[in-house]
């Protein structure tokens, strides 16, 4: 893996996280979050933001039953 590579959070519509190129063009149905940084640096950030892995519409299904 290279070390140098710089990545950058993006997430979805159902507030689920993922890692991606900085270098690449961000796919339909994902947004950057705002981080770029090393792979290290960005899971890190993952792991601090995305403390629910629930799809977003489950946990709002949910809170509604």
């Amino acid at each position: 893996m290279d070390d140098s590579a710089v990545f950058q959070v993006l997430v979805n519509d159902e507030e689920q996280y993922s890692l991606w190129p900085a270098d690449k063009e961000v796919p339909a149905g994902w947004r950057a979050d705002g981080t770029r940084g090393s792979r290290e640096e960005c899971m890190r950030h993952v792991d601090e933001v995305w403390t629910d892995m629930r799809p977003r519409s489950l946990r709002e299904r949910m809170a509604a039953e």
